[in-house]
């Protein structure tokens, strides 16, 4: 189905209602509890786990500070989603409002750019799950990477039903680890028990050196690792189009994010930092796992390692379920290959996810030949690739907004809260990122990327516009 025909209110009808499909031929089979675990899980993976070691030898405990302001822009992003969200709940919902409000050409680069974020994001989870494996044997990280990628495309081979309780569960168990977690350092830090004990106190986020050991500068740095970890918050909008009550339940989601962000980073890293001094971290090292080995809790260590593996595995298998739905609302409007546009008799995208799970066999290659840098390559284009989607829904909210505002369309039932000033705040802070990507030579090199994936896509889309001059989907708005 064409994006003509979603904005014409044929996204459901009565034949959906029967079949519980909607009218672009998926399965409602997500329920409520689901969709709130997979918003919950989803900005609970690779990011925290493993990327906050890097981040706190950067900055020290201000890295808490950079996760609270971060949590506030990420809030900004997601009420700017749930604005547009309830005002059209659709499948690929990323590159549909782009090509609305800002035409067929953007709507083109975001559906294929959030499709490679997710593949590069697939690498990225595959990798650090490969260096969680390490903990427990040592294998090589490429045959870790192969083996995950080959059973994680098994497991979308079922009911999008199938997969909202598999992520239920992934996220039931990220969820439980770190209020645990949580709760093992409030332990340490009152009744004194651990080896941990006796130096254990909330002085240690400011007594090593001060709050700010490496400097306002140094906190700056970690902004790419923070925004990293957030990324893949936005999944929920993709679940729109399989939702079972999306106008009901993605408001409730969204809603989560400001509590989620403060116990699961800020909270999480307050402990975690009380307990052991940020000096003991060490980058390429899960906090978690070296937090509860400092404490002497080595059985501790090894079930987190266990929880931050499952955490990367079902960071992953989003990134799967993500792809095959960009790739057919790209070819249901007419920007990608008709074969995408396929589904099975359980009504999954197979041809579109099996093209990207081949993609993230690339991640096998990166562990094969920089088994120790694998992960740090990925991350810094995963990020400004994923941040692009983060534009487009606060730009596409801005021009929702002034058009509802003048009447022309009508009012979301779940306005953003202060906007637009609240979405030109949150685009100002995502340029600022971007900046410090540009200082920092480990990060510079997706802004080297970037452009490169700019060229292809623009001579891609002058090239599909050429061969098919009276498709709507190249027409102007």
């Amino acid at each position: 189905m064409t994006s003509a025909q979603v904005d014409n209110g044929q996204a459901d009808g009565p034949e959906a209602a029967e079949t519980g499909r909607t009218g672009e031929g998926y399965q409602r089979g997500l329920g409520a509890r689901q969709i709130q675990m997979i918003a919950i899980g989803g900005a609970i993976g690779t990011g925290l786990f493993l990327g906050a070691g890097k981040a706190i030898d950067r900055a020290g405990p201000s890295l808490i500070l950079a996760y609270a302001i971060a949590g506030l822009v990420i809030f900004f992003i997601m009420r700017a989603l749930g604005e547009l969200l309830m005002y059209r709940p659709v499948s690929g919902s990323f590159s549909e409002y782009a090509r609305e409000f800002l035409g067929p050409f953007f709507g083109f680069v975001t559906g294929w750019t959030y499709w490679l974020f997710w593949v590069v994001t697939g690498i990225t989870e595959v990798t650090a799950a490969a260096t969680y494996m390490t903990y427990w044997w040592d294998i090589p990280q490429w045959l870790s990477a192969l083996v995950f990628t080959v059973i994680l495309y098994g497991a979308n081979l079922i009911s999008v039903k199938l997969f909202g309780e598999l992520e239920f569960w992934f996220s039931m168990v990220k969820v439980t680890a770190i209020l645990g977690m949580i709760l093992i350092c409030a332990g340490v830090l009152t009744i004194g028990f651990s080896d941990a004990g006796d130096t254990a106190t909330v002085a240690n986020l400011w007594n090593d050196g001060g709050f700010f050991p490496e400097g306002i500068s140094g906190t700056l740095m970690t902004l790419q690792i923070v925004m990293f970890a957030f990324l893949a918050v936005e999944l929920v909008g993709v679940t729109a189009g399989e939702s079972k009550d999306p106008r009901t339940v993605l408001p409730k989601a969204i809603n989560t994010v400001p509590w989620r962000i403060a116990v699961f980073y800020v909270g999480a890293l307050i402990m975690i930092l009380s307990v052991v001094p940020w000096s003991t971290f060490q980058p390429g090292v899960s906090p978690f796992v070296a937090a509860f080995e400092e404490m002497g809790l080595g059985i501790g260590a090894a079930i987190v390692n266990f929880v931050v593996l499952t955490a990367a595995l079902s960071s992953c298998n989003s990134g799967m379920y993500s792809t095959g739905r960009m790739l057919r609302d790209l070819a249901l409007n007419g920007q990608g290959p008709k074969a995408f546009t396929r589904l099975t008799k359980n009504g999954l995208p197979l041809i579109g996810t099996t093209f990207s799970a081949a993609l993230m066999l690339v991640g096998v290659w990166i562990n094969y030949q920089w088994p120790g840098d694998a992960f740090n390559y990925v991350v810094s284009f995963a990020t400004i690739s994923g941040m692009w989607a983060w534009i487009m829904i606060l730009v596409c909210q801005i021009r929702y907004r002034a058009k509802a505002d003048r009447g022309e369309l009508p009012q979301s039932a779940f306005r953003a809260p202060g906007a637009p000033f609240s979405s030109w705040f949150a685009l100002g802070f995502i340029g600022l990122v971007i900046v410090m990507m540009a200082i920092d030579k480990d990060a510079r090199i997706s802004l080297y990327c970037a452009p490169l994936w700019g060229l292809i896509l623009g001579v891609s889309y002058l090239v599909l516009k050429a061969r098919n001059p009276d498709n709507t989907a190249f027409a102007k708005r």
